[in-house]
């Protein structure tokens, strides 16, 4: 994981919101796209940063393509950034 390519995924308004949506269930790329105003290969690049930075899993199935959250390297980056705050893992997970 680079941390360049999840903090580039997370500036982005529309990508905050897959990953939300993420958080409830696994979506189909279909079901993503019908919940915004923009073009399929709009969202198609959104998912695509996503995928890069590892903050989604991709699986396909038949005709069907599903993207899930990867909550562990949003877990590794807050690590890190508590880590930079002086918290130790062990204050975290108290």
């Amino acid at each position: 994981m680079a941390y360049a390519d999840v903090f580039k995924a997370l500036s982005d308004p529309v990508r905050r919101e897959i990953l939300t949506m993420l958080k409830e269930k696994r979506m189909a790329a279909g079901e993503i796209v019908a919940r915004f105003d923009v073009s399929g290969a709009t969202i198609s690049y959104h998912l695509s940063i996503l995928k890069k930075a590892g903050l989604v899993f991709e699986t396909r199935e038949k005709n069907f393509i599903y993207y899930e959250l990867n909550a562990s390297v949003l877990e590794e980056v807050l690590l890190w950034i508590h880590a930079l705050r002086g918290v130790s893992d062990g204050e975290i997970k108290e």
